[in-house]
């Protein structure tokens, strides 16, 4: 994997982008747009006598050449399946491109608007999706790509934001004992659970990662694709409070188990999830502050206000987990 680079975007100027596109075949007209995208970078480009493509540039040193080719491999083997997902194109067989120091990937654009998560017929709707991607998920196991568990997305980032400065001084005792109960919390969680299966997943499925047409919907972005439990891709689609959240599942649910049937012990894992989700993304915005895009997007971040506002929200979730799990 290439060496980490705290401004791994400073060469990739618009005429590179132009030219990376053109290295693949394609001829360029010249049209450039920026897509809100901050780990890698993605860019709508016009193509001459054709339609619009995204090219999607790697942000360097994150995922090797075989994560990056299984991840692809996964998506098109669900557009196989004619499951709507947005699929990288092929060039000579290749889907993964180099130019100069990138890697890149070219997609077709789709566009769409954002699902309706409060009707309970778009969540059905999404649940017979999620249901039919984790049937072809279930198939095999990723090789190379990492699975989501709790060293990877609970106790590396809690020890690397301890090793390296962002919590103010004075906040650092409750942050660091809040986050050893957080993670004490989660592990009983997983024991409650018991010895659930693991399969491939979208990984990052939110709304903002779902376009909805009149033809229903289909997920973008499997960048965070990796293997765990199925709930993963369930539970960010359960908004509100206790009762809305037990009334939104039952609605996904009736979706997904007419394709497959979740484990319900899985339901244990929900706030232990979100628990970590919590944990891993303040690391995730830390480790990029030397990234120009990330101090713009994210000017909250790394402020007093924040870091008191993370305790607050630990401090729930250890009462959280402690809870019984949604009942459907």
């Amino acid at each position: 994997m290439p060496s980490q680079d705290p401004h791994p975007y400073a060469g990739l100027t618009p005429d590179v982008v132009l030219d990376a596109i053109e290295s693949a075949g394609l001829r360029c007209d010249g049209r450039q747009l920026a897509l809100n995208s901050y780990e890698n970078r993605v860019y709508q480009v016009g193509i001459e006598d054709g339609a619009p493509v995204v090219a999607k540039f790697y942000r360097p040193g994150r995922w090797s050449d075989a994560q990056i080719l299984e991840e692809h491999a996964f998506v098109r083997e669900l557009a196989g399946r004619e499951i709507p997902v947005v699929a990288p194109l092929e060039f000579g067989s290749r889907t993964l491109l180099e130019f100069g120091a990138y890697r890149f990937a070219v997609y077709p654009k789709r566009g769409g608007r954002a699902p309706e998560l409060e009707d309970r017929k778009t969540l059905e709707w999404i649940g017979r999706f999620v249901g039919r991607i984790h049937a072809v998920g279930a198939l095999r196991p990723f090789v190379a790509r990492p699975a989501l568990d709790i060293e990877s997305f609970g106790l590396e980032p809690r020890d690397w934001l301890l090793g390296h400065g962002f919590i103010p001084p004075d906040l650092l005792e409750a942050w660091k004992s809040v986050a050893g109960l957080a993670l004490e919390g989660v592990r009983r969680c997983y024991q409650r659970a018991g010895d659930v299966a693991t399969l491939r997943l979208h990984g990052d499925c939110h709304a903002g990662n779902m376009l909805w047409t009149d033809d229903g919907p289909h997920f973008v972005d499997f960048d965070d694709s990796r293997s765990g439990p199925a709930v993963q891709d369930l539970w960010m689609l359960l908004p509100g409070e206790r009762a809305a959240m037990a009334a939104s599942l039952a609605d996904v649910l009736t979706g997904y188990e007419s394709f497959r049937e979740l484990d319900h012990r899985e339901l244990h894992l929900i706030e232990a999830l979100r628990t970590l989700r919590l944990l891993h993304y303040s690391a995730w915005i830390a480790r990029r502050w030397d990234d120009p895009a990330f101090p713009a997007a994210f000017s909250w971040f790394n402020t007093q206000r924040y870091w008191q506002d993370r305790i607050l929200e630990l401090r729930e979730q250890v009462a959280l987990m402690d809870e019984p799990p949604l009942s459907v």
